[in-house]
């Protein structure tokens, strides 16, 4: 069976647990942050482990686990937790759920994470859009053969694609005008991925300032490039769960990051049910 029947096979499993539910918005929730799948009603639950082919989640902050139904009466499809390369997970697993959501009919999606902070003005808790992004990883997820039937619109599932516009500027727009309304203030930063699972050193930290990334974390953009290569739209929003090394007095710890997730979590829930509505109406007045 290739990869795309094993990705076809998972969305059917999917489709058919959800029944008429068709959600064109998504959203994949980082560490410490799951607990904003509470608000969704008519709520569908399935585990990573019963999906076919579907890597399972082995870090503790993701529940691992499917929850579709509606977000603010929006039908919304979330992926509460995410799997990394750093748990051995292959370029290929790790990017299986987007290309999952994508099949699925997604069109835009909100990726959400937990990352520390470079730009020494922000604060522990605070939620920033990601405007841009840059790859330390090491690694690219669309590296070997190119399977052009993940374009889900015409231009797509390309070999070589744009990557200037990697987060949709109108769903930050949006996520702006939400956050305001939930009387909070949400800058734009640029994201930094690295493999991990070590956290950074005061030297790598001084180096990714210069590069001017502001932000920096062990996701998001592997799935922000499968998305872009299937034609979905990305949201990105980090919270800022910990001062980057350097730049606090204690040493850094998982632990700090779920915390600081926790707290925020309420905040973060306001925001992403106002701006999943405003998305689902979006897409639905472009059909």
């Amino acid at each position: 069976m290739t990869y795309f029947d094993q990705v076809n096979e998972a969305a059917q499993f999917l489709r058919a647990k959800m029944d008429r539910l068709a959600p064109t918005v998504g959203v994949v929730l980082g560490s410490g942050l799951g607990s904003v799948a509470n608000a969704v009603t008519e709520a569908v639950i399935v585990p990573y482990g019963e999906i076919p082919h579907f890597p399972q989640s082995t870090v503790e902050g993701h529940s691992g686990r499917i929850v579709a139904g509606r977000l603010g009466g929006a039908p919304v499809i979330i992926m509460q937790g995410r799997v990394h390369s750093y748990e051995g997970y292959s370029p290929a697993e790790v990017t299986f759920p987007m290309r999952v959501l994508g099949m699925l009919g997604v069109q835009a999606v909100v990726l959400t994470n937990a990352a520390g902070g470079i730009d020494e003005n922000y604060q522990l808790g605070q939620l920033i859009t990601i405007a841009d992004h840059i790859n330390f990883m090491g690694w690219n997820p669309l590296v070997g053969p190119n399977e052009p039937r993940f374009g889900l619109r015409k231009g797509t599932g390309l070999r070589f694609f744009d990557m200037t516009e990697a987060y949709s500027e109108r769903l930050r727009r949006l996520a702006q005008q939400a956050a305001a309304d939930e009387g909070i203030s949400l800058d734009e930063g640029v994201y930094l991925a690295v493999s991990g699972p070590s956290f950074e050193t005061p030297a790598e930290i001084r180096a990714f300032r210069t590069m001017g990334a502001t932000l920096v974390g062990m996701s998001t953009v592997p799935e922000t490039i499968v998305a872009r290569h299937m034609g979905i739209e990305v949201l990105g929003i980090s919270c800022v769960t910990n001062k980057a090394a350097g730049l606090s007095t204690t040493p850094l710890s998982h632990e700090e990051v779920f915390e600081t997730g926790r707290l925020v979590e309420r905040r973060l829930a306001g925001v992403l049910e106002r701006v999943v509505v405003w998305i689902s109406t979006l897409l639905e007045a472009e059909r």
